[in-house]
Parts: structure tokens; C-alpha cells; sequence
């Protein structure tokens, strides 16, 4: 065999095993809701992938919450806190949709959590900036379209369902589950 035919089957036999592209890196962000209960947040991110220019990993997970649960936030503004929640807290809520991003969006959603935990306190307001508004503004760095308007920002679960609604490329990840 000749060497240029060796060279030309040893690179046909890397195209086909696919070693001639490297892997496609990418960020999957999902939005998940938890219902009501004693922890918190309610509305928050999880994001797990590889980021394309550096190939460095990702696991993360980003809510914004009171600093103290207490009567206090039904009568105005307390501190607020962005936090990241357990894996056992993960399991139990509900991931509601997924959207795949790339680095420089991953950058953008760093850069907005970034700004509300640095926030001037106090900064929660159940009325104003919660969990759902947290969710609502990473939905709209990674390009989904929001109700601004909604009047489901005490409702986490809806809330999200409403923006699954309002982005129909967005699946439920139950039901692409279901047999």
C-alpha cells in the first residue's frame, strides 16, 4: 500500500469516527420551579457543559432569595441574596425547560448574576425582584421571550410554564421523557 492511500484511509477512518472535528462544546441552562415549602428559591438555574474556548466545565446553579425568610418580606424590601441550592433540593424540584448557550451568553448570565448579588441592600422584594424576576431576566439574556407584565410572579412554576408558552421551540422535559 502505498503511503498517500494509507493516509487517505487512516483519515477517512478518522472522519468516520468522528476524530477529525473536536466535540462541540456548549452550555445547556435549565429553568427550574419548586413548589412552595420551607426553602428557598422557588425559581432558579442550574447550567452544565463545557464552554467552547477554553474547554473548561460547568456546574453551576444560581436563585436569588430573602438573606432571612421572616414575616419582614410581606411588608417591604429585606436583604436579598444570590445562593446556589443542594443537589438533593435540585432532584426535588421541577425542571421546566432547557436552552443551550454558548460562551458569550454564558458570559452574559455570569454577568447578571453578578449584578444582582452585588445589588444595594436591602435588594428582595417580594413584589418587585424575587426569585421569578431573577429567572424572568436570565430568560431574557439567553434570548427568550418573557411577560414583563405577567401576574404570575409569585407563582414559580407558572410562571415558567407561561414562558415555555411564549418560546414554542421550548419542550417540556417530562413529556419529551414519556414513552
Amino acid at each position: 500500500m502505498t503511503r498517500g492511500l494509507r493516509l487517505i484511509l487512516l483519515s477517512l477512518l478518522m472522519l468516520c469516527a468522528g476524530l477529525t472535528t473536536p466535540a462541540r462544546a456548549e452550555v445547556v441552562v435549565s429553568f427550574y420551579s419548586h413548589d412552595f415549602g420551607d426553602r428557598f428559591p422557588h425559581a432558579f438555574i442550574v447550567m452544565k457543559g463545557t464552554l467552547d474556548a477554553t474547554g473548561e466545565a460547568v456546574a453551576a446553579n444560581y436563585g436569588f432569595t430573602a438573606v432571612s425568610v421572616s414575616p419582614a418580606i410581606l411588608f417591604g424590601s429585606v436583604k436579598g441574596k444570590v445562593e446556589s441550592s443542594k443537589p438533593d433540593y435540585i432532584e426535588k424540584s421541577d425542571r421546566q425547560f432547557d436552552v443551550t448557550v454558548d460562551d458569550a451568553t454564558y458570559g452574559r448570565i455570569l454577568a447578571k448574576v453578578a449584578e444582582w448579588r452585588d445589588r444595594e441592600q436591602p435588594s428582595y422584594s417580594l413584589n418587585k425582584r424575587n426569585c421569578v424576576h431573577f429567572v424572568m431576566e436570565l430568560a431574557e439574556v439567553v434570548g427568550l421571550q418573557v411577560n414583563r407584565k405577567s401576574k404570575l410572579f409569585k407563582k414559580p412554576k407558572s410562571f415558567l410554564i407561561e414562558v415555555r408558552g411564549l418560546n414554542p421551540e421550548l419542550t417540556d422535559p417530562a413529556a419529551a421523557a414519556a414513552p
